[in-house]
């Protein structure tokens, strides 16, 4: 019964009556980039954009963003819930709303962000809900956290267009969660880069198989 009700409550998100209080201080983190040494934080350069993206663990998440062209640094952290500042453990527990997201800062010229969106929808199943393969809670649901109204229109277009291939595949709906700007609380130090400072961790990416297009209205 017990191992039910911690089920229970990891794939359920809390009222502000039931989420965990958080603290005021942000958690330490690095500085800089484990693996080009940039600025996690910022100053970005003059025209970068940014972006939240949601895929499961954020471990392989990152991985696969730092590694794409017009990328200029990433970072990973909690979004989308109602604790502030929470721990690793405390977002683990369910009682903070929130889920694992890369902040992918990047340049948005020759469809940058097409190109991270193609890598989003291909790299995990976004049908599963509160779950990606074996890792189960709402920390790992899927979500785009946009940062602008174009974002956000390109966004919601290959949702829909994402959609429609999964369907014509055999999938479920899509479940992924797409909103406006969302505070990011910056996840601690040893999980920053952290598939590059343990090449041989966990990474718990894996798509469907269907492949994305792109639509003419992110281009």
């Amino acid at each position: 019964m017990a191992l039910f009700k911690d089920l229970s409550a990891k794939l359920t998100l809390p009222t502000r009556d039931t989420a965990l209080p958080g603290r005021e201080t942000p958690l330490p983190t690095a500085e800089t980039h484990f693996v080009n040494g940039r600025p996690l934080k910022g100053p970005y350069p003059e025209g970068t954009e940014t972006v939240l993206l949601g895929l499961g663990c954020f471990w392989g998440a990152e991985r696969l963003f730092w590694q794409l062209p017009g990328v200029w640094v990433t970072a990973v952290g909690y979004a989308g819930g109602i604790t502030p500042n929470p721990t690793y453990e405390e977002v683990c527990s369910g009682r903070t709303g929130h889920t694992e997201v890369v902040l992918v800062a990047y340049d948005p010229a020759d469809d940058g962000f097409g190109r991270l969106l193609k890598a989003f929808w291909e790299s995990h199943d976004p049908t599963q809900g509160n779950r990606q393969g074996n890792d189960i809670g709402t920390q790992y649901r899927s979500a785009i956290y946009v940062s602008n109204d174009a974002q956000l229109t390109a966004a919601l277009a290959s949702r829909a267009d994402y959609e429609n291939a999964l369907a014509r595949a055999g999938f479920p709906a899509v479940t992924t969660e797409i909103g406006g700007p969302q505070p990011l609380y910056f996840a601690e130090d040893y999980h920053q880069q952290y598939l590059a400072k343990n090449p041989n961790g966990y990474c718990g990416l894996g798509g469907t198989g269907v492949t994305c297009a792109v639509p003419a209205s992110v281009v």
